[in-house]
């Protein structure tokens, strides 16, 4: 029974032309619109030259992405039929995104992410040393103007397919994120052995998404 559903399944996408089903592996990553103050963090306290501290070479760097997701909080009501329980939604959920990069030798990248996680906690706002027992942290504030702030104007991914640069018909979706920021970072393991190349997992929050 399977078998003759798969082969269903293949015929049916045969005569719809299975050329034209989207590949995952062409899309484009952006990030811009990093607030003056951050940058300056990140290339004063990091030493991150300026393509980097921008973000402008950091997209270029992405390995891996997810393209985002969304989901409605509910709430229940049971009264208004009797024995018929009903679902209404309330709020809107974004579903944190995950994006994956390459590191390079010279650890800019790592460099990027881990300098805007102290801008965030207010590393410098310290009057203490961050090695001193009586270190605590400030936050800094979200945005201002977009001058001062943690979170960044423009996080975009674009999903296009192999023909669109020839073919004007063809099309793409970019996703853009409203006030990003990363969430956090997975641990990057290190071993002996077959070397491979050194990637990061970012995960970032934001604030909702567009579509264009």
């Amino acid at each position: 029974m399977a078998g003759l559903i798969q082969n269903f399944k293949m015929s049916a996408l045969t005569k719809m032309d299975i050329s034209k089903l989207s590949l995952n592996n062409q899309y484009q990553v952006n990030i811009s619109g990093i607030t003056r103050d951050l940058s300056g963090y990140l290339g004063g306290s990091y030493n991150i030259p300026n393509n980097y501290a921008t973000g402008k070479d950091i997209g270029i760097m992405c390995s891996e992405a997810s393209l985002p997701t969304s989901s409605f909080a509910t709430s229940e009501v049971k009264d208004n039929f009797h024995g018929i329980s009903q679902q209404f939604a309330h709020t809107r959920i974004y579903i944190d995104s995950d994006f994956t990069f390459y590191v390079d030798q010279n650890y800019n990248t790592l460099k990027f992410f881990e300098g805007w996680m102290d801008y965030i906690s207010g590393v410098d706002n310290n009057t203490n040393g961050v090695q001193d027992q009586n270190y605590y942290r400030r936050f800094n504030y979200p945005m201002n103007g977009g001058k001062i702030g943690y979170k960044c104007g423009v996080l975009e991914i674009s999903k296009f397919e192999r023909n669109y640069s020839n073919d004007l018909n063809a099309k793409s979706l970019t996703y853009e994120f409203i006030n990003a920021f990363p969430k956090g970072m997975t641990s990057i393991p290190v071993q002996y052995g077959g070397a491979d190349l050194t990637k990061v997992t970012v995960q970032f929050a934001y604030d909702r998404y567009i579509v264009k």
